[in-house]
């Protein structure tokens, strides 16, 4: 992995932690995010389905606040292909409505151009553990 996209990378993770955690500008991960990128969300989800741009983006990223207002990676692994990057991250989540805290993993595969991402595709390990720190219900 180029040294740029490790930088990319963090920059965007920490922009998007300081966005859900401290209420932080949409701007600090804009700033990383190709005019073209688009985010796959699992369609189960509230913030399910494609974003396209960076209004669709900004948009998700509201979609997300919207029902966290936390978010904590206390692990995270890294395995590159050129300009794409695997990442397994560990880590809270609390839920803005319930205030449940969910403790989770999930992979997800980046693609990059031009040291900016262009695509997010999350797999998370469970969403209905997900679904159920955002309404409350017992899983």
């Amino acid at each position: 992995m180029t040294a740029d996209v490790m930088t990319t990378l963090q920059a965007f993770y920490a922009a998007e932690a300081a966005y859900l955690t401290e209420g932080a500008a949409f701007e600090g991960m804009g700033r990383h995010l190709a005019s073209d990128v688009v985010m796959y969300q699992a369609s189960s989800l509230p913030y399910g389905g494609e974003w396209h741009g960076h209004e669709g983006f900004r948009r998700f990223i509201a979609a997300m606040g919207d029902n966290w207002d936390g978010l904590w990676f206390d692990e995270q692994h890294f395995v590159s292909d050129q300009d794409r990057v695997v990442v397994y991250s560990r880590g809270r989540l609390r839920a803005r409505h319930t205030g449940r805290m969910l403790e989770t993993s999930l992979l997800q595969w980046i693609s990059f151009r031009d040291g900016l991402i262009t695509e997010f595709r999350p797999y998370y390990h469970d969403t209905s553990a997900v679904l159920a720190a955002l309404s409350g219900a017992e899983n």
